[in-house]
Order: structure tokens, then sequence, then C-alpha cells
């Protein structure tokens, strides 16, 4: 009997991708910022601590380290190009050269240089090269004095990304970034990867060209610089999106119940008046795929079977990767998110390629907690050559959405109209820390074709939504060949263009007769006494709570018995904080109670008060 069950069990993730240990030296700690192969083999490996690392045989059971160069300041991206290394540390780009072949740096050399202000969060990532051997380089805003989340640039540059030419000439490129991790070149273009936070409802995928704008109006403060490809003006934004209207009208963010209701615009309603605004080509839900989203990079087209030419992304707070394929609709990127691999020891935050197809993933979290229970880490993903049962794209139709499976799927289960579900949301575009999902829908299916080999399928629904993230789950899709479900049921596509074409021909569900009731009540049936009422639950159930707690972001940084950014709950619990306490600071949080914690919590004024005090008392329940 246990046989047949465990036969029958649908293989997992790490079923097909396995997470491997790179042993490094002993007492170093390799808190990896950056990550580069070299043509010889050799990984290039930089720190946060300002090391530079050659590790040679790095696929090996073991691998050799030394040390190239050190005493850099926080070392956020490493590249290799024409026989050298290029870092971004804090406020340049450099070049390190080997003159002597001695496998030591010898010249540092500074390619360019911005300004700083001194503030812990204003890092610089990169460098990616572009095809005419220029550099990509994204900046990071600081915080103000009066409310730690919310940005600002306190010098030229920051919130900007950069292109630095050869000659060390910077060329602003785009502005609008808050927390820019991730700058990416993929198929020769400009793309960048940010993180929640004040005007950033989640983490997104940007694509960019010259002159667009993000979204974070911090780096407008230098829009009037005579190189600046930016035209939009600190007035002009306000005019639309103005914080102090907001926090008027709200009664001030103190007021969670004002927060919770005051009326908002969304980051699509706000480019029909500032056409300078660059909408993101996929948004990351929060909490859901990744808290704090980092490196995007390119699988390549030989490898990895079903997902050669698509991307990953790695996250640092919930240490994992997720999965992004894109199109181009009406000139317009976009696409969908799918969990892929979970379950590093620290936040991921670097991955290159090696030309054994294993994936080299950097990893560190301090600053910021993660999933992991490590604070750093060099780790490797290897593939076991079988493609996994996953979505492999999801594309969008004038009427919903064409799958295609990496196997063949079962037909039966494919046209059942209730193997599929789809729900739609969007975020507000406001100051405050993050935003819930808002404009919430739920999208009947329609109807469905399934191609005649099985590969794909084409889902029709009621009344898509442009510029809303489309969740489409697949709970009932099953393998053609053993039944098995998929590894991920979910995907999340942000339908930034409903291309034009023809809509499906839905054919008409069939009539089910009714069935005639008799009319034969009886004297016992109208006096039977009415049914008590059930009794009302003071404490939520599993099922409601995770809910809860995933709508309103608390999983992203809690758990209920593990530490990640925040305490876990049960920790909370010890505290013997009365419900309403715990709502309190919820809205109004005290980071001075847990001085163990390096990232302060933001306020949480959108949680609806009935929600935040059920979460309450499911926190006082884990006593």
């Amino acid at each position: 009997m246990s046989l047949s069950l465990f036969a029958q069990e649908s293989p997992k993730e790490e079923d097909f991708f396995k997470i491997l240990k790179v042993p490094a030296p002993e007492g170093t700690l390799l808190e990896v910022g950056g990550l580069a192969m070299m043509p010889n083999g050799n990984l290039a490996v930089s720190t946060r601590r300002g090391d530079v690392f050659i590790v040679e045989n790095p696929t090996s059971q073991r691998p050799y380290f030394t040390k190239f160069a050190s005493g850099l300041h926080e070392i956020l991206g490493l590249a290799y190009h024409e026989g050298a290394l290029y870092m971004v540390q804090r406020g340049e780009l450099t070049k390190l050269t080997d003159l002597n072949s001695d496998g030591k740096a010898d010249w540092y050399q500074t390619i360019a240089s911005w300004k700083m202000a001194s503030h812990y969060h204003e890092y610089s990532f990169g460098p990616k090269i572009t095809s005419d051997g220029s550099f990509i380089v994204t900046t990071n805003v600081a915080f103000g004095n009066q409310e730690w989340w919310r940005g600002v640039s306190n010098e030229p540059y920051r919130g900007w990304t950069l292109k630095i030419h050869p000659d060390g000439k910077i060329e602003p490129f785009a502005a609008g970034m808050r927390s820019p991790a991730g700058p990416g070149y993929l198929d020769g273009e400009v793309f960048y990867t940010e993180n929640q936070g004040d005007y950033m409802a989640s983490g997104g995928l940007w694509h960019l060209e010259k002159g667009d704008f993000a979204g974070h109006p911090a780096s407008l403060r230098w829009s009037d610089m005579p190189d600046s490809p930016i035209k939009l003006t600190v007035a002009e934004f306000d005019a639309v999106v103005d914080p102090m209207k907001v926090k008027n009208e709200t009664g001030g963010f103190s007021k969670p119940e004002n927060v919770a209701n005051a009326p908002f615009i969304t980051l699509a309603e706000a480019k029909k008046q500032l056409p300078s605004i660059k909408l993101p080509a996929v948004w990351f839900p929060y909490g859901i795929h990744g808290i704090s989203t980092s490196e995007p990079i390119e699988i390549p087209d030989n490898f990895w079977g079903p997902f050669g030419g698509q991307i990953l992304v790695g996250d640092q707070g919930q240490s994992k990767i997720m999965r992004v394929m894109m199109e181009k609709v009406n000139g317009v990127y976009q696409g969908a998110s799918i969990d892929f691999r979970s379950g590093f020891q620290s936040g991921v935050l670097r991955m290159v390629f090696a030309a054994d197809q294993s994936l080299f993933v950097g990893e560190t979290n301090r600053g910021w907690g993660s999933a992991g229970d490590a604070n750093e880490g060099l780790q490797r993903l290897v593939w076991n050559r079988e493609a996994p049962f996953e979505m492999r794209t999801v594309k969008a139709k004038p009427d919903g959405f064409e799958i295609e499976f990496t196997k063949p799927i079962d037909k039966k289960s494919a046209e059942d109209l209730t193997s599929y579900l789809v729900s739609s949301f969007t975020y507000k575009y406001h100051p405050v820390y993050g935003s819930p999902p808002v404009k919430a829908m739920t999208h009947e299916i329609l109807g469905v074709e399934v191609s005649d080999d099985g590969r794909s399928v084409r889902v029709a629904i009621s009344d898509p939504q442009q510029y809303h993230v489309h969740k489409i789950s697949l709970p009932g899709i099953r393998e053609a060949s053993n039944s098995h479900e998929l590894v991920h049921m979910d995907a999340y596509y942000t339908l930034n263009e409903i291309p034009s074409g023809d809509k499906m021909v839905i054919k008409p569900k069939p009539v089910v007769a009714a069935i005639p009731v008799a009319k034969t009540a009886t004297a016992a049936t109208k006096t039977t006494a009415a049914a008590p009422k059930p009794a009302v639950k003071t404490v939520p159930d599993e099922a409601e709570i995770k809910t809860l707690l995933a709508k309103n972001t608390c999983s992203a940084c809690h758990m209920t018995d593990k530490r990640v950014v925040g305490p876990p709950f049960t920790e909370v619990a010890k505290r013997n904080y009365t419900p309403e306490q715990i709502v309190e600071l919820i809205y109004q949080p005290k980071p001075e109670n847990w001085p163990g914690y390096a990232t302060p919590m933001a306020a949480m004024p959108q949680v609806p008060k009935e929600e935040a005090l059920k979460i309450a008392k499911w926190i006082n329940s884990l006593k």
C-alpha cells in the first residue's frame, strides 16, 4: 500500500534541482555581493566586506580560493571584461587588473565615481556590460530622517540607472529607482529589479529605455541637470501624486483606518497623466514571489531543457529563485513569474552559470533577514537533466491566456473548467511602504481549448483586466503519463497590454433540467426547532490565518516559530501583549522593543482593524 502511495506522489522542485554547498576556506565569511565566470572556468567572487576571491575548480568537491583584492568598499556587483574584473563599490566603478600574472590585482583603477551622503542605504549595484562595451550601474536612495521608509536622494544620481562609457563618462540613463538591487542586460536591453517600499507597491522587473521614470520621485530632484534625459519635475509629479495631499486627506499616517479607506490611484492611472512613467514588465507579488528581489539573469538557450532563454530572478528575503517568461505585446514587455527553487541557506543576491550548466548562487542577508539559516553563503544549483512537469510559458490572448507545458497534459483534466482558477488585482501608488492588493476580481472560466499534442491549452476568461496582475492557478491539471500534478500550480501574469486578435468560440454550456420538488412538507418539518447558531470564532483557523497573513504581507517577514526578517510569532506571543496592544504595534511599530533585529518594521496602516485583531488573537493563541 505504501509503495503505491509513494508512486503516485508528485515530484517537488528539489527532485529536479539539487542545492550543493561550495566549501570555502575556514574562517572566510562569503557575504557575496558579486559573481563572475572567467574564460578559464575560474569563478570570481566579491564580498560585501570588500574582498575579491578567485576560485579554481569551482564545480569540484575541493575548490581552491585565492584572495585577488581587498580593502574595497561593499562590492555589490562584479563582471569580467577584456581581461580585467570590473566592480561597483559604494561610490565608484573600479577596474582590477593583474599586471604580472601572479594571481593578485596590482592596479586598482577608478573608471567613474559619484557622490555619497554616507547613509547606510546608499548602495550601488552592477556593472552589467552592454554590447558597445559600456557599463550599466544602478544606485539606491537613502532614507529621510522623520520616516525611515521614505526615500530621499541626497546627491546626484541617487535613485538612477547610469550608463558609464569606457572612457569614464557618466550618462544618466533612467530615474525613479528606489532600491534597484538587480541591474540586468538581457538580449541587448536594459532591465532592473526593484524592491517594495514607498511608492513601490511590490517588487518587480522593469524594462528600461533612456529617459524612463520607474516611479520613485526622490530622483526627480536632479531632473533639471543639463545631462538629464528625464524632463518630469517634482512639481509636475506632486500635482498628480502629492504625498502631503495623501497625508492630509487620510488624517496622517497614524490613523490606519483612514489610510486603508483613503482614495488612491494606481501606477497605471498616474501614467495617463505622467507619460514618462514606465510600468514594470512583471510584478512579483509581495510575500509570495519574494520580498526583496535581486538579480535577473538569462538561462542560456541550450541550458536546462525547456527553460532555456527564460529569466531567473533571485530574492534575498525569502532565499529563493523565481522563473520569469516575458513577451512583447503592442511593443510593451509583460509576462509571468512562477516559483522555481527555494531552500537556499541565505538571501539570494547574485547568480552566474558555469559551463557544466550548474548555477552558482551568491548569498548574504546582513542588514536584512532571510528565510535561510545562515548569514552568508556560496551554493550551486544542479539540474538532474530531467524536465519537471511545469507551465513552460504563459502568453496573453484577447480573451485570456495560452499556457504551454513542459510535458503533455491529461486531456480529460485539461478540458474540465474546474481545473482552472483565475483572479486578478492591482496595487496602490502612494508614499506608504508597499501596498496591499486592491481592486481584486475573480474571473469566470468561459472555455478551454486543448492542443492536439496535449502540450498547450488556451483558457478564455471573463473580463481580463489591463494593468492587473492575473493569478492563474491550475490545481486540476495532471500530467498525461502518470497523473502527476504540476510542480508549481500558480503563475502571476502582469497584463500591461491586451493583444488584439480572434477570441475563442465558446461552446454553450449544457442546460441541466430542474428536478421537481415534491410538495410534501410535513407538520414535523414545520415544527422543527431552529438550529442553534454556530459559535463565533474568536481565533481564525489555519486556512483563514494563512490567507490573512499573506494578504497583509505579514508572512513576508514573520514565520510561526522561526526567525526571519522579524521575530517569530511565538516570540511575540511570549510578550503577553493584549490583542489591542498587538494591533497598535502593527500600526505603530516599536523597533526598540526588538533590538536584536537589524531591519525595523514599517508601519502597516493599511491592515484593516478587524483583520489586525484576528491576527493578534491568533498570535496570542500560540502561547
